[in-house]
C-alpha cells in the first residue's frame, strides 16, 4: 500500500474523503438552487414592487457570474426593474446590487464582483452603463487618486420605497434662494470628489441656462463671468465665494475654501497670488475685497463687497448690517449712565442736540428737511482739550436717545498698504448705511479722535501717503454730503481744520475746561465725601478738566484702600493734584523736545 510521504495517510482514504466533500458541496448547491427556484415560483404569483424585484435580483445573482442561466431565472425581475426605471437590463442588475449596499458610502466594484463570484474586470466592462446611472443621478461617483467608489443617494432609496422611479428634478423656474440651495449641493459634491471639474461646470451652465431670468444670472453675464455657454475661471471663483457667503454665512473667505474647486492646483495658486496682491479681476471690478478686522486689511482673506451683495445678490435681500463687527458696535443699553457737568454755553448746546436726537423730533425734522429738498444728515463736531467730556457726551446722548453707536478709530483704520485705506473708508460708510437701514432708530457714527481726519488737505501732494490721505478725505467729504443719519466726530485740535470739513459739520460744540462752579460739582460728584469748602478750594486751586479730576479721584480711592483713612484727607488729595500737574509738565516738555 502506498503512503503519502511524511504524513503517513493512505492515498485511497484521501481520495474517498475528497470525493465525499465534493458531493456534499454539490448537494448543498443543488439544495440552494432548488430553494431559490421554489422562492421564484412563489414570488411569481405575488405583486411585484421595485424593492421586491431588486431583492430577488440580488439573491439570484449571488455567485452567478451573470451567466445566461441567471438572466433566465431572473428575467421577470430584471424586466420589471428595467421598465420601471427606464434603464437597460444590465443597468437594472447593477442598480440592484448598488441598492443592496446603500448603507455603504464607498461602494467599490470589487464588492459587486465578490457577490457575483466573478473578476472585477467583468464589472469594469459595464463602466459605460454605470456612468449613465451616475449622469442620471441615481448613483454618485467619487474619484480620487487611489480609487473609484460609489454611493446611492438617500432620495433614490426613498423613491424606491414608494415604489417610484427616481427622476432627478430639473432645476427650472427657481427663486434665487432655491438656486443657492442647488449651488450648495453641487459644491458639496465637488468637495466630496463626487463631481469632476467638467461635470461641475456642466451642471452650473445647465442650472444658469434654466434660470436665466434671475438677476443673479443676469449680473454674472453682465460682468462677463458667463460667456458662450461657458464659465470663466474668475466667474467660477466668484460663484464659489458667493456660495460660501450665502450658504455658510461666511464673510471671511480663505483660499483653502476654494482651491479644490478647480481642475488643477496651478489655477488655484495663480488666483490666490492675484488676490493677495489685489490684482484679481474680481477686485478690479469692485466685487471682492480684502477681509478686515477693525479696519486692517487681511491680505490672506477675502469677502464680497457691499457692491456685490447689493447688485449681484440683490434678490436675496442680504442684511449688510451683519458686516458691522461687535467691536465696532456699542449697544445703547450697554452704556452706563454717567453724570456730566458743563459750562453754561456747552450745557445749552448739548441739551439742544439731545432734543434733536429724540426720535420723535428727529423724524419730524428729517421729514421737513426732505420736503424742502434739503439734506437730512446731521454731522456734529465735538472739539476741545483732552478730558473735557467729548466722547462721554456722545455716549450719553446715545444712551438717552436709545441709539446704538458705530464707533470708528480713524487712526487705526489707516492701512499700511497704499490704496486699501480708501476701500476701508468706503466699506465703512456702506456698513453704516446698512446698519441704519436695518435699525429702528438711526445709529450714531462716531469718529473718535478724528484729528487726522479733518486736517487740511495737502496741496501739490506728490508722495503716495499724502495722495492717499487726500483721497481718503475727499471720500469722507463726499460721504458727508450724502449722509442719511447722524455723525459725531471728536477732536482735540481745530486750528488745522480743513474749511471743507468745517462747512459740513452742522453742529459744532466746543468743550472747554469747566468753570470753577462746574469743577466744584465734579469734585463732589467724584468724591462724595468732600465738603463744600474743600471742593471749592480744589476747584479754585487747580485748573483741571473733568478727565483729570476723575483720574485723581480714582488714585485717591486706590490710596484709601491701600493705606486707610490716614491717606484720605485734603492734604493727600492735593499731593495727587500736584502729581497730576507734574505729569502734565513732563508731557509738555517731551512734546517741545520732539
Amino acid at each position: 500500500m502506498h503512503h503519502l510521504p511524511c504524513f503517513g495517510i493512505p492515498w485511497v482514504y484521501l481520495c474517498v474523503r475528497n470525493n465525499d466533500e465534493r458531493e456534499r458541496k454539490m448537494r448543498n448547491l443543488k439544495l440552494k438552487t432548488e430553494t431559490k427556484d421554489v422562492a421564484v415560483e412563489v414570488k411569481k404569483n405575488e405583486r411585484l414592487t421595485l424593492l421586491g424585484a431588486i431583492e430577488q435580483i440580488v439573491e439570484l445573482s449571488e455567485d452567478s457570474n451573470l451567466s445566461d442561466d441567471f438572466y433566465a431565472k431572473a428575467k421577470r425581475y430584471v424586466n420589471y426593474v428595467s421598465r420601471k426605471l427606464g434603464v437597460s437590463k444590465v443597468q437594472a442588475v447593477m442598480m440592484s446590487l448598488f441598492v443592496d449596499n446603500c448603507n455603504d458610502y464607498r461602494i467599490e466594484l470589487r464588492q459587486l464582483a465578490s457577490h457575483l463570484g466573478c473578476r472585477t474586470v467583468r464589472i469594469i466592462k459595464y463602466g459605460a452603463e454605470i456612468d449613465d446611472l451616475v449622469r442620471r443621478k441615481m448613483l454618485c461617483c467619487r474619484r480620487d487618486r487611489d480609487s473609484v467608489a460609489y454611493r446611492v443617494p438617500p432620495e433614490v432609496v426613498e423613491a424606491f420605497k414608494r415604489n417610484e422611479a427616481f427622476v432627478a428634478a430639473e432645476p427650472k423656474n427657481l427663486t434665487c434662494d432655491e438656486l443657492f440651495g442647488v449651488l450648495e449641493d453641487l459644491f458639496d459634491s465637488r468637495e466630496r470628489e463626487e463631481l469632476s471639474y467638467d461635470d461641475l461646470v456642466y451642471e452650473l451652465i445647465t442650472l444658469f441656462n434654466n434660470n436665466s431670468n434671475l438677476e443673479f444670472v443676469r449680473q454674472l453675464r453682465r460682468y462677463g463671468m458667463l460667456r458662450d455657454g461657458d464659465i470663466t475661471t474668475v466667474g467660477l471663483l466668484f460663484i464659489c465665494m458667493a456660495n460660501i457667503f450665502v450658504n455658510n454665512d461666511d464673510d471671511n473667505i480663505v483660499p483653502h475654501q476654494f482651491e479644490d474647486v478647480f481642475r488643477v492646483k496651478s489655477t488655484a495658486r495663480r488666483l490666490k497670488n492675484e488676490l493677495s496682491h489685489g490684482e484679481n479681476e474680481l477686485q478690479e471690478k469692485g466685487l471682492v475685497e480684502f477681509a478686515n478686522d477693525d479696519g486692517f486689511a487681511d491680505r490672506n482673506a477675502y469677502r464680497l463687497t457691499a457692491k456685490a451683495k447689493q447688485e449681484v445678490l440683490t434678490e436675496l435681500n442680504i442684511n449688510l448690517a451683519k458686516a458691522v463687527s461687535s467691536k465696532e458696535l456699542i449697544r445703547h443699553g450697554d452704556i452706563a449712565e454717567k453724570r456730566l457737568f458743563y459750562n453754561e454755553r456747552e450745557s445749552r448746546q448739548v441739551s439742544q442736540l439731545a432734543e434733536l436726537l429724540d426720535e420723535k423730533r428727529y423724524a419730524e425734522v428729517c421729514g421737513r428737511l426732505k420736503a424742502a429738498g434739503m439734506r437730512t444728515g446731521f454731522a456734529c463736531l465735538f472739539y476741545g482739550a483732552p478730558g473735557t467730556g467729548k466722547t462721554e457726551t456722545a455716549l450719553q446722548l446715545a444712551r438717552q436717545t436709545g441709539r446704538d453707536i458705530m464707533q470708528v478709530n480713524f487712526a487705526e483704520m489707516k492701512s499700511c498698504w497704499v490704496g486699501e485705506s480708501e476701500k476701508n473708508v468706503k466699506a465703512l460708510f456702506d456698513r453704516y448705511r446698512a446698519l441704519a437701514a436695518d435699525a429702528a432708530k438711526a445709529p450714531i457714527l462716531l469718529f473718535n479722535e478724528a484729528d487726522a481726519l479733518i486736517g487740511k488737505r495737502q496741496e501739490g501732494a506728490e508722495r503716495a501717503v499724502e495722495k492717499m490721505e487726500n483721497t481718503i478725505q475727499n471720500i469722507i467729504l463726499q460721504e458727508m454730503e450724502r449722509l442719511d443719519g447722524i455723525l459725531i466726530a471728536t477732536t482735540n485740535l481745530t486750528q488745522n481744520m480743513d474749511k471743507a470739513f468745517e462747512r459740513r459739520f452742522l453742529y459744532k460744540i466746543e468743550f472747554g475746561k469747566p468753570c470753577a462752579e462746574a469743577k466744584r460739582a465734579i469734585w463732589q460728584a467724584m468724591m462724595p465725601g468732600l465738603g463744600d469748602a474743600d471742593a471749592k478750594e480744589l476747584a479754585e486751586s487747580y485748573d483741571f478738566s473733568g478727565g483729570q479730576i476723575e483720574n485723581i479721584a480714582r488714585k485717591h480711592t486706590i490710596s484709601t484702600i491701600l493705606y486707610g483713612e490716614a491717606k484720605a484727607g485734603l492734604g493727600s488729595i492735593k499731593e495727587l493734584c500736584d502729581d497730576e500737574l507734574i505729569a502734565k509738565r513732563e508731557t509738555q516738555k517731551r512734546k517741545i523736545g520732539f
